[in-house]
Parts: C-alpha cells; sequence; structure tokens
C-alpha cells in the first residue's frame, strides 16, 4: 500500500488518480483550498487537508505531507485565471511544495506539467499563455535543481475522454490530446516504477500500453 499526497487534489487529473489509487487500495493524502473540495477527497475514502497552498507555509504543507511515500504536485491556477496567479500557483506552489516534501523527508515527487513548455513561445502568444508557459517551465527546473527522486510528466492538450491505456510517451513528442484518465494513469505507473525517477516525459494519446511505453524509455535511458 502506498501513501499518495495530492497538491490540487480538486482538479480533473487528480480526480481521476484518486479514483485509481482508490482502486488500487492505496491511501490519499488530498491538499485542497476549502471544505467543499474535500468532499471529493473524502468521498474516495481519502484524507482531505485545506490549505490554500498560495497562503500556506512549508511547514504547513510539510506537516501535511508527512508519513507519505510520494508528492504528486497536480495544481494549476487554472483557464480563467490571470497572469499572476500563473506565478503564484503553477510556479511558486509547486517550489513549496518541493522545498515541503524535502523538509519532511520524503524523497520521491510527481509533477504534472505541460507538454513544449522549454520551447520558444510564439511572439504573437496571449500573455496569459506565456505566463504560464514560463510558469511551468521555470517550476520543472527548479525541480530539476532539487534534491528530490522527481517526475515530471509533460501531457499534450487535455480531454474528458475515457482513457485507453494507450500513450506515446518520451522525452519530446508531437503535439497531440491525451484523456486525463490516462495521464492519471501514468503517474500510477510512475509511482511504482522506481526507475521513473530523474526523467522528464512528454506525453500523448498513442498506441503503446503505458507500462510498455515506459520500459521502453527506461530501457533506452541504460543503452
Amino acid at each position: 500500500m502506498t501513501r499518495v499526497a495530492i497538491v490540487g487534489a480538486h482538479g480533473k487529473v487528480a480526480q481521476q488518480l484518486m479514483r485509481l489509487l482508490y482502486d488500487d487500495g492505496d491511501d490519499i493524502v488530498g491538499i485542497v483550498r476549502n471544505e467543499e473540495h474535500a468532499d471529493d477527497v473524502y468521498r474516495l475514502g481519502g484524507e482531505g487537508v485545506l490549505l490554500d497552498i498560495e497562503m500556506a507555509t512549508e511547514d504547513e504543507l510539510a506537516a501535511a505531507f508527512a508519513g507519505t511515500d510520494v508528492v504528486v504536485f497536480s495544481a494549476g491556477a487554472g483557464a480563467g485565471s490571470g497572469v499572476e496567479r500563473k506565478r503564484t500557483v503553477d510556479y511558486a506552489g509547486s517550489v513549496k511544495s518541493a522545498a515541503a516534501a524535502e523538509r519532511a523527508g520524503i524523497r520521491r515527487f510527481i509533477q504534472v506539467s505541460a507538454h513544449g513548455v522549454d520551447s520558444p513561445v510564439a511572439p504573437d502568444a496571449d500573455e496569459v499563455w506565456s505566463s504560464y508557459v514560463a510558469a511551468k517551465r521555470d517550476a520543472d527546473a527548479a525541480l530539476r535543481a532539487s534534491s528530490l527522486a522527481w517526475t515530471i510528466l509533460r501531457p499534450g492538450h487535455l480531454t474528458s475522454e475515457e482513457g485507453t491505456g494507450l500513450v506515446t510517451l518520451g522525452s519530446e513528442v508531437a503535439r497531440g490530446s491525451i484523456s486525463r484518465e490516462d495521464v492519471a494513469a501514468t503517474i500510477v505507473a510512475a509511482i511504482a516504477e522506481p526507475r521513473s525517477a530523474g526523467h522528464t516525459w512528454e506525453l500523448v494519446a498513442g498506441d503503446v500500453p503505458i507500462l510498455q511505453a515506459m520500459q521502453a524509455q527506461l530501457g533506452a535511458a541504460t543503452e
């Protein structure tokens, strides 16, 4: 049994992740902003912790993470938020969560990022989109510089379609879409595979089973 802390547990990817963890018999600690959101954690047998990551201290987050085996950062400011919250949630929230995990002695940290954030943004891109890309890119860079056993997953355009369990996964893959359920299943696979630590992978829908795709990447990394 694995005890998993999820930052941003009310998010759509996190909701799919909690369902899979519940089905596997794992324990869930869901970090959410309010009691209404916590109901979604309780519904799946998890422990809800009320913390706003923009306002919470590292100590508060570390206390919430205590006793868990892995932290999953799946928080985001959301499509309707402005430039400032991209920085305070998507970037600063990640950095604070990683520091709290280190403080709590939690080595394993999995971050949900976004496809292509290391690539230059088009000159005519919307300011909010540019800020989102920069926040994700900088959060990933900060996590890679930490002492944690991190895995960074960068999904393409997220859909609400039913998962197929089939993906294209690699350090760099063509743009595409992927269901939130398949992203969640990939997180579960990364949790179960310690060798996924130290890898940054993009993923979109494909034709290779998730475990097989991950094993292929791990095999390629050792050749």
